[in-house]
């Protein structure tokens, strides 16, 4: 079986290069992110699941999009959440509701810009068996 990967990933390299295609762009990993699952179920084709996301002072999500429907409350610090465009379209501290839109053309970002760590509570409502959130390349952005 390894053998069959290393001869897949060489015929898949040697076709970029041939056709001279550039790479796509490596999505952007999260930092000082912790995540547990606090309740998950599925019920009638549809994944809910909640977790507890904690970010550390100077940590973000990296870029990614949701798939499908999110809603969250800010437990404690202060998150900057950002667009594709590198606009902050919003700050949230303690107490605040978040909610993010679906698809990948809303692709964003979540940092803690503070010295204490962000803590949300998260819902995730997803088809069953979709990702909660699928990553993506940095837009070109000067932060990540």
């Amino acid at each position: 079986m390894t053998d069959l990967r290393a001869v897949a990933a060489a015929v898949s390299v040697a076709a970029v290069a041939a056709l001279g295609a550039a790479a796509p762009a490596a999505a952007t990993p999260s930092r000082g992110v912790d995540a547990r699952i606090l309740s998950q179920a599925t019920v009638n084709g549809h994944d809910y699941i909640t977790k507890e996301i904690t970010i550390a002072p100077g940590g973000s999500t990296g870029w990614h999009w949701h798939p499908g429907r999110v809603y969250g409350v800010i437990r404690s610090g202060t998150l900057t959440h950002d667009f594709a465009d590198c606009s902050v379209d919003g700050v949230y501290s303690a107490g605040a509701p978040i909610t993010e839109d679906s698809g990948p053309d809303h692709v964003h970002e979540g940092r803690n810009l503070g010295s204490e760590p962000v803590v949300m509570w998260v819902l995730y409502i997803d088809d069953a068996g979709a990702p909660p959130a699928v990553d993506a390349p940095n837009p070109g952005c000067p932060f990540e």
